[in-house]
């Protein structure tokens, strides 16, 4: 009988400790606004949003600037729940007041714990901020430049795929077949030595000469910890494939040189623990096809690219034992260069490779709304000096 009550008691000990692990690793998932609204079960529909309301400012260097002031971004997201295992999230943006955009629009089925189907205008997930872009989650009064210039933020396509995750292990994965990055349009070139930006379609009118697969896989199985591998494979698109007529080898091999291969991975951390912070994120691609696409184009896109940042901050109210508030102090080193090697016949562009300092605060006033106040310093390969800029911002996420 003793022996049953220890056996039993240690089985019990056993079931709390797992509980209470799976429960710490299901806090330290990361969640952005439509994750938050998936998993609210209160109601058919779920509202959610955020915004940004921001002010730069130049100075230095002798030269006098007007300081530029933007609602830059005002969000809206919706979550409905049709049943137990369909749901449908969008998230209409307006930009600089007079933009608007839908950034996400799709459906998930859930097929079972660990797999669920997603179809739609989908968040490529690279990197962090990319798909945790809500403003109060990141210190800076703007994102971080890679964020925009290397992978373009927000960058969103349509497609189809699986996402999941298993608890017990700390794991999520997502993984999908999108449409690809527009390259040629109608005799406008959209890549260039500068980087991917002005690539997205934003799930307007798109095309697709060919699917693209974009994957991620994020660990969250250590207290505090959040680490994630990310990749994109396949070909920009082009419209000379429409209509293309296949016997005709020079319309052929023109088509060819209209399109860029990227393969793009990234790796990001981030750590947390009595107030000090740390995250960091590095990303390395590959381009092919470039000597054939610059040729015709007259573009000058490198064959390779790289950038990362690294960023280390703490709540300066834990000396104060304000467990209300936070003022939180960073600093953030960043470095990339769309343009580290070039294939022979294209000329390397020194402002492609820059650094960037950036140094403030965030008072976190209430759950959901922080103001922003910091300094920047930017410099390429070609500038002596570094620009300077103060930025100020509020930012709101709920």
């Amino acid at each position: 009988m003793k022996t049953k009550m220890i056996l039993l008691a240690a089985l019990m000990f056993h079931l709390m400790t797992s509980y209470a692990q799976l429960s710490e690793k299901t806090e330290n998932e990361p969640q952005n606004t439509s994750m938050k609204l998936m998993s609210t079960n209160d109601s058919k529909i779920s509202i959610g949003g955020y915004a940004e309301i921001n002010y730069n400012q130049p100075f230095g260097n002798d030269i006098r600037s007007n300081g530029e002031l933007d609602v830059q971004r005002m969000v809206l997201l919706f979550a409905y729940q049709f049943n137990d295992r369909v749901d449908f999230v969008t998230e209409i943006e307006f930009e600089h007041v007079k933009e608007v955009f839908v950034e996400q629009a799709f459906i998930r089925y859930k097929l079972n714990e660990w797999m669920n189907l997603r179809a739609g205008l989908i968040l490529i997930p690279m990197g962090i901020i990319n798909e945790y872009h809500e403003p109060t989650t990141f210190n800076g009064v703007e994102r971080p430049l890679i964020a925009n210039t290397l992978i373009p933020t927000t960058w969103r396509e349509i497609g189809i795929g699986f996402s999941g995750k298993f608890n017990d292990l700390g794991l999520k994965y997502q993984v999908y077949l999108v449409n690809g990055l527009n390259g040629y349009d109608d005799g406008t070139a959209k890549i260039s030595g500068g980087g991917l930006r002005s690539g997205r379609k934003k799930g307007a009118e798109s095309f697709m000469s060919s699917p693209n697969l974009s994957f991620k896989i994020d660990y969250y199985g250590i207290s505090n910890l959040k680490l994630g591998f990310s990749g994109y494979l396949g070909k920009t698109q082009s419209t000379l494939f429409d209509g293309l007529d296949t016997n005709n080898d020079a319309l052929v091999m023109m088509a060819d040189s209209s399109r860029v291969g990227l393969n793009l991975f990234g790796i990001d951390a981030r750590y947390n623990k009595d107030g000090f912070a740390f995250r960091g994120a590095y990303f390395a691609g590959s381009l092919t096809n470039t000597a054939e696409y610059n040729e015709l184009t007259g573009k000058d896109v490198g064959s390779k690219l790289f950038g990362y940042y690294m960023e280390a901050s703490y709540n300066l109210m834990r000396l104060f034992e304000n467990k209300n508030e936070e003022l939180v102090f960073f600093a953030r080193y960043e470095n990339y260069n769309t343009q580290s090697a070039v294939e022979a016949g294209t000329v390397k562009n020194d402002a492609y490779a820059v650094k960037q300092i950036t140094t403030g605060l965030g008072y976190r006033i209430a759950n959901g709304v922080v103001l922003k106040a910091d300094l920047q310093f930017l410099k390429n390969k070609t500038q002596d000096s570094y620009a300077k800029q103060f930025n100020a911002g509020v930012a709101v996420w709920f």
